[in-house]
């Protein structure tokens, strides 16, 4: 036996729909079938994949190893079919908090009217990479530097670091903060996919952390009071959260906006994204609209 798509598409529904039952009602089959499908990829592959419980699955290293590249072999699947049928091509771009910030929507509308013929999808995953090392994107708008051995990126732009407090807090009333007085505060990150660690402080100087993975768990704790966060200025501009407000730190170096691809496998429209994003951040600059608290002072 051979690995066979329907291998590889049941393996993306399992992890994707989390339990082997919502797998088989997403592929219309039973879920004995879907038991049998994955253990016969798990067969001819030799190794585990997924650990299963009653109740969810967990991917495995080896898992994940096959999963990224599952995706993206089914990804260039479809686009094969959809090209021999003469239907429009699609281009993917990943992003894991604020996909291209204030330029999301304007990106989204020239990119319909310069390329009617490639659909654009902009998929949301919370991994480093923002889905590119997974297979769910054919680009990632990233705001680290990724692995250069595996992935080619191009700079389109930069942003401000913003401070994200409670509205209720007194540096709310301020304008501005800087650096060195945000690092007195316990400071709420995420590892995983966040643009911030304490290394942005001398090591003298760094501020007391709590850990978050996902943006509305950090935005929750935000609101709350306990901590501040600090982000990118398309965070602001994506996420407008009730009771949370954001500050420039005018001192802090800005962050580089990339967009990113495989190095062995680039996107025949990568040139276009990047030329047209990096037309948006350079029409942009300048003038970012952040939530203002009522009674706001001139203090910095």
């Amino acid at each position: 036996m051979a690995v066979e798509l329907r291998h590889l598409r049941c393996l993306v529904a399992i992890v994707d729909a989390g339990t082997l039952t919502d797998a088989a009602a997403e592929l219309d089959v039973s879920q004995a079938a879907v038991s049998r499908t994955l253990a016969a990829l798990e067969a001819e592959l030799g190794t585990r994949l997924l650990r299963r419980t009653a109740r969810q699955v967990s991917v495995t290293p080896a898992g994940e190893r096959v999963l990224g590249r599952a995706r993206r072999v089914l990804a260039a699947v479809d686009d094969l079919v959809a090209d021999a049928a003469g239907h429009a091509t699609r281009l993917r771009i990943g992003y894991a908090w604020s996909a291209m910030g204030r330029h999301t929507v304007a990106f989204q509308r020239r990119w319909a009217v310069l390329h009617p013929d490639t659909e654009l999808q902009l998929v949301r995953t919370n991994s480093a990479t923002a889905g590119l090392a997974e297979g769910a994107c054919d680009l990632a708008v990233l705001r680290v530097l990724p692995d250069a051995r595996r992935f080619a990126s191009a700079l389109v732009g930069s942003e401000r670091r913003l401070c994200a407090l409670a509205a209720d807090d007194p540096w709310a009333r301020r304008r501005s903060l800087r650096l060195a007085e945000v690092g007195e505060r316990t400071l709420v990150i995420d590892r995983r996919t966040g643009t911030t660690t304490p290394d942005l402080w001398p090591a003298d100087a760094r501020p007391a952390v709590e850990h978050t993975s996902d943006v509305d768990d950090w935005l929750t704790v935000i609101a709350a009071g306990r901590c501040v966060g600090v982000t990118a200025e398309g965070t602001a501009a994506q996420y407008q959260r009730p009771g949370v407000v954001y500050r420039p730190i005018r001192d802090a170096e800005p962050i580089a906006v990339r967009l990113a691809w495989w190095r062995d496998d680039p996107p025949a429209t990568a040139a276009a994204a990047v030329a047209l994003l990096a037309e948006l951040y350079r029409e942009g600059r300048g003038g970012l609209p952040i939530a203002a608290a009522p009674g706001q002072d001139a203090g910095a």
